[in-house]
């Protein structure tokens, strides 16, 4: 950190810490880009697993020919819908903001306060859309893996092994996508913090 001599003019002063200001600033928005492009990869990665989620299996039956193709998909549960349309908003704003936020950096200015304002709102409100598709697409997918013998929901991921998989990794990672909005916010308030 630059030391300010006492013997300086108020301008070289002013000069000096407005210098310091900005390298700061540029650090801040260098570690939002960052965070954007991490909400970008962590959720493109669980959306591409949900949606792939599909298996096709024979279920023994007692009638000839013995047996029927049964597929399950992430079609077929609306909190895995729910999740996945979640998930795609949360993608598509995160590209939206990565341009934004690099082009704040590229520009070396700091991003208008109503431009950051309007991103921090936009940010709480899919925290709090993204955690929730995740919490109910992980209840239904624990579901699946356990199941519940006190109302007679048998559990699927031991005949739909491949499709339990693709579920459980996408909401792994989707878990991962709501810390990086988390994490956006802390950094919006710290740079709030510092003005």
């Amino acid at each position: 950190m630059a030391s300010i001599n006492p013997g300086s003019s108020p301008l070289a002063v002013e000069l000096e810490k407005n210098s310091i200001g900005s390298a700061k600033t540029t650090k801040l928005v260098l570690h939002d880009v960052i965070l954007r492009v991490c909400l970008f990869a962590t959720t493109l990665t669980s959306l591409v697993a949900l949606v792939t989620s599909k298996q096709t299996e024979m279920i023994p039956v007692p009638f000839p020919p013995y047996g029927a193709s049964v597929s399950a998909k992430f079609t077929d549960s609306p909190a895995f819908v729910y999740s996945s349309a979640a998930l795609s908003v949360t993608c598509l704003y995160s590209i939206i903001t990565t341009i934004l936020s690099f082009l704040a950096l590229i520009k070396r200015s700091a991003t208008s306060t109503k431009l950051m304002s309007c991103v921090f709102a936009i940010d709480v409100l899919l925290l709090g859309i993204l955690a929730s598709a995740t919490g109910a697409a992980g209840e239904v997918a624990y579901l699946g893996l356990k199941g519940n013998s006190n109302v007679g929901w048998q559990k699927i991921c031991n005949v739909y092994d491949s499709y339990c998989r693709h579920v459980g990794f996408s909401v792994l990672i989707s878990i991962f996508a709501s810390i990086v909005l988390s994490l956006l916010i802390i950094l919006y308030i710290i740079t709030i913090s510092r003005r």
